[in-house]
């Protein structure tokens, strides 16, 4: 079963609060014969959309192909957290790959911040930006771990804008008493992503990139990408595809898995707003299977919450959203639900994201692990610096290239399945 096509209609943005929120761009017309260009880029969300933005105004002929409309994956449906630091913290980069390249990928993290904050500046994206991603803990053990991090980055890095949270502090700030404390990272944001995803679309076509949506990559080869009605010869191709890579390439698939996740909005809460969120931040919480909300700007919840690891998204998604929610907040029991979407992400063995060659003139970034808001508009950027000749950053983050899964074929997902299952049960335990 393709996955572009197994819970979506061709050619539309799900019904979703973002797609109910956003203007979308005119249709781009889909490809039509045979066209050449300098680059081809495969995939039309952050990571492609940023390549093609940045190559085009390094001044190269850009070709962007899009199975359905610029902005339909991921990057249009996520929780919308623009989030510092890597997949990993920086206690794991330095003894898995040194102080020296863990602290270059904490830089990079920092730039890819700076990049969505000047991307909607310089290009007047109206995405909603409010500062602020806090991380709320479950256990009195995590929230000291939370303390000691934030001590670590003010330390070792120079980086204060993170403020510990004690019991009462995060209870106050969430409106809830199921956590013991946290933190929150005043460097970090979050936004409407699908109206950035666009944004950064209108961008890159004003700029000279051409566009293409409702134009699936059947096929890839060195120098050809082969769709169902026409095909582009290119010196560069550029994987930006994540959860929806497919076939496209077996090597990069080896190392990046699709699973599914699922957003809610509530009703708009009025008054109550403020006893959820009492200021205008994002939040996670520190489960396996990540929680993670916030107020949208008509002052509804958004609620992200629940995977799963088959192709079909379930028949009641809002009623796997609210468990989680209703745990956090009992009060919002008899509150309605108005949109509840699902989406599909990419995640890798290690959680860091898969930076690849897999050979002479095909470039690849993906596997974001939920992180990828910053990461995977970054990733673009740092593309089309390498295929512009300076690969310092893309070699930084190749050395943290995840593994293949175990298993091969159809036994990696069941494989999975398994694994996040288990992750799942320690998060209901407590463990």
């Amino acid at each position: 079963m393709n996955l572009l096509y197994a819970n979506d209609r061709r050619g539309q943005y799900p019904p979703s609060w973002y797609a109910a929120t956003a203007e979308p761009l005119p249709p781009f017309a889909a490809l039509r014969g045979e066209t050449a260009a300098d680059v081809c880029v495969v995939g039309g969300g952050f990571t492609g959309l940023s390549a093609a933005l940045h190559l085009a105004e390094k001044g190269y002929d850009v070709a962007l192909i899009e199975a359905h409309r610029v902005g339909f994956g991921a990057s249009g449906r996520n929780g919308g957290q623009v989030s510092g630091g890597q997949r990993q913290d920086q206690n794991t980069l330095e003894r898995l790959h040194g102080r020296d390249d863990a602290r270059k990928m904490w830089d990079i993290a920092l730039d890819s911040v700076a990049l969505v904050k000047s991307l909607i500046a310089d290009h007047r994206i109206d995405a909603a930006w409010r500062d602020g991603v806090a991380h709320a803990d479950w256990s009195a053990k995590g929230a000291a771990e939370s303390q000691a991090y934030a001590e670590k980055l003010a330390r070792d890095y120079g980086y204060g804008a993170v403020e510990p949270l004690d019991r009462a502090g995060v209870r106050a700030l969430v409106g809830s008493q199921a956590f013991h404390g946290g933190l929150i990272d005043w460097g970090s944001g979050h936004i409407h992503p699908l109206r950035f995803a666009l944004g950064i679309a209108g961008a890159a076509e004003t700029a000279g990139a051409r566009i293409f949506e409702e134009t699936e990559a059947h096929h890839v080869e060195t120098g050809l990408v082969r769709t169902a009605r026409g095909r582009i010869k290119a010196d560069h191709i550029v994987l930006a595809c994540n959860g929806y890579l497919g076939g496209l390439d077996r090597a990069t698939a080896a190392r990046v898995m699709p699973i599914n996740n699922y957003i809610a909005a509530t009703e708009p809460l009025g008054d109550r707003a403020a006893g959820i969120l009492s200021k205008d931040i994002a939040v996670a919480d520190s489960k396996f299977v990540v929680n993670y909300w916030r107020l949208s700007e008509d002052r509804r919840l958004l609620f992200g919450g629940g995977e799963s690891y088959s192709y079909r998204f379930p028949k009641d998604i809002a009623a796997l959203v609210r468990k989680p929610m209703l745990e956090i907040y009992p009060q919002l029991r008899e509150t309605g639900i108005d949109y509840a979407w699902g989406g599909t992400l990419a995640i890798t063995r290690t959680r860091m994201p898969d930076f690849s060659r897999p050979r002479p003139g095909l470039w690849s970034a993906s596997g974001y692990s939920g992180h990828g808001v910053a990461l995977a508009t970054l990733a673009g950027q740092i593309l089309a610096e390498a295929i512009h000749g300076d690969t310092t950053r893309f070699d930084v983050m190749a050395k943290a290239r995840p593994g293949p899964f175990p298993g091969a074929g159809g036994l990696r997902n069941p494989l999975l399945a398994l694994a996040m299952t288990w992750y799942s049960l320690r998060d209901r335990l407590g463990i």
